[in-house]
């Protein structure tokens, strides 16, 4: 084991990997209900679905780990299921069997960019200003979902300034809401959320005092806590039984090769600019979801050295760690899309882990198995309230906003587009949405100087006006359509 993952090279040691391996679990296991819940709204069985989701999740995160040797873990990406289900197949009217193949192809295109080294010249060509606010933006994305979860925030519209998308059902449809929409603080006086700033205290605490696993220690305290609270949930939920979802799977793998799936994706000829345009944007969000978080954890924690950069830039093929798992995060999403689910993605939840130590691998195995246990057990996510995972994604985020140190921000045209890339990553609920800001105002501010005869030194890196562009497309096709 020390020697398959260079433990000690990389300053760490079995517990530590797996406390940090059980940390990423509990933070992100809640994926195993909510994906099956938002997809199968499209027609797909929920039991299928819990399935896909389990399968993709051990298969993408083993990858990960034995592959690519680094501690982070793969799952169905929340948002790449929301528009999955609510724009492709509510809105375009796709089939699910058709977005399955949407994704499928996704997939292709990401491994391909990958083993062209496309992929990894993207990231190089990111300034260092905004790989910082990138770190910083996760951090405050993080922390917002822990917020969310902790059910520390309410919301309040306007009469008639929203719209349901979807059957108005209140166990399943969807809200949308114009600006009107002013978030705000709730009252502690639900034992959720009195829950959440109980476990949030503990883990401050832990921290303060240096004790090593707080955070994980933090989260199986709430847990307990949350017992004679009535939060946390020990009774087992049978009522979807095992042999069930495993006959609904069969409906579900491999639809994509049949004709419901790429056989028919491409049959209407009206529909033909729209799916390219679909398949697009699943990329597009897929590739800079996971180089956010692979740049916002992996440079500031030091799993991806400068030596390892240096050699997935001018080395051929795949010869470092960070080109390792970017094939890795794109194989994933095919093969998630072949059992039945959406987009799998490299998780930025895996931040609670690499904040508990996790260095290497192994880290990922341990996610990994207990994912695995998913299936036929009742899923550790029903045990572990998500008011004891949030405080860990809170903790985590204030650890990350510290990137914010290395810009100047005295200095506007380092300002400007750090601020955008870290505000509207967490206030939009998109890590790529934040990129996207980062590129168009850094571009802008740049463009700006070289006119103004203020700097004509700083040159735009090709990819990243590419890029740039390629997101004001994207805006417009989905302000078009």
């Amino acid at each position: 084991m020390e020697s398959f993952f260079k433990l000690k090279e990389n300053g760490t040691k079995v517990s530590t990997e797996i406390i940090a391996g059980l940390t990423t679990f509990f933070a992100m296991s809640y994926i195993v209900i909510v994906n099956p819940n938002i997809l199968s709204q499209t027609g797909m069985g929920w039991g299928a679905v819990y399935l896909a989701t389990i399968i993709s999740s051990v298969v993408g995160t083993l990858i990960m780990g034995l592959y690519a040797n680094v501690p982070y873990a793969q799952a169905p990406g929340m948002g790449l299921n929301a528009f999955f289900t609510y724009t492709v197949c509510f809105t375009l009217g796709f089939s699910w069997q058709q977005a399955l193949s949407m994704v499928f192809i996704c997939g292709l295109i990401n491994i391909l960019i990958t083993v062209t080294k496309v992929r990894k010249a993207i990231i190089k060509s990111i300034p260092p200003t905004l790989q910082h606010a990138i770190s910083g933006g996760i951090g405050i994305f993080i922390a917002y979902i822990g917020m969310k979860n902790a059910g520390l925030l309410s919301f309040t519209a306007d009469p008639g300034t929203y719209s349901v998308v979807g059957e108005f059902d209140p166990a399943s449809a969807t809200v949308v809401v114009n600006s009107s929409i002013v978030p705000a603080l709730v009252d502690f006086n639900t034992m959720g959320v009195l829950l959440a700033l109980i476990a949030v205290i503990i883990t401050i605490i832990l921290l303060i005092l240096n004790v090593k696993g707080a955070i994980l220690i933090g989260i199986l305290a709430a847990t307990v806590i949350g017992i004679p609270m009535g939060v946390t949930q020990l009774t087992a939920n049978d009522t979807y039984h095992m042999s069930e979802a495993f006959a609904e799977l069969g409906g579900t793998f491999g639809v994509i090769f049949t004709k419901a799936g790429l056989g028919s994706l491409f049959a209407d000829s009206t529909k033909i600019l729209v799916a390219l345009m679909t398949i697009f944007s699943f990329s597009l969000t897929d590739t800079f979801d996971t180089i956010g978080t692979f740049i916002g954890t992996g440079q500031r924690s030091g799993i991806f050295s400068a030596q390892d950069e240096a050699a997935m830039e001018n080395n051929p093929g795949v010869s470092s760690k960070l080109d390792r798992a970017l094939i890795s995060d794109s194989v994933a999403t095919s093969i998630g899309a072949i059992f039945g689910t959406s987009n799998t993605t490299t998780y930025v939840e895996s931040a609670t882990g690499i904040g508990a130590g996790g260095r290497t691998g192994l880290t990922s195995v341990v996610t990994a198995i207990l994912f695995l246990l998913c299936i036929p057990l009742v899923p550790l996510a029903s045990v572990v309230p998500t008011q004891a995972t949030a405080a860990a994604l809170i903790i985590v985020g204030v650890m990350m906003c510290s990137s914010f140190k290395e810009i100047n921000w005295e200095d506007l045209t380092e300002a400007i587009p750090a601020f955008f890339t870290a505000v509207v990553m967490g206030f939009m609920y998109s890590i790529t949405t934040g990129i996207a800001f980062g590129f168009i105002t850094y571009c802008l501010v740049v463009l700006i100087c070289r006119l103004a005869g203020k700097d004509k030194t700083t040159r735009l890196h090709p990819i990243l006006i590419v890029a740039t562009c390629l997101f004001i497309l994207n805006f417009v096709l989905n302000a078009l359509f």
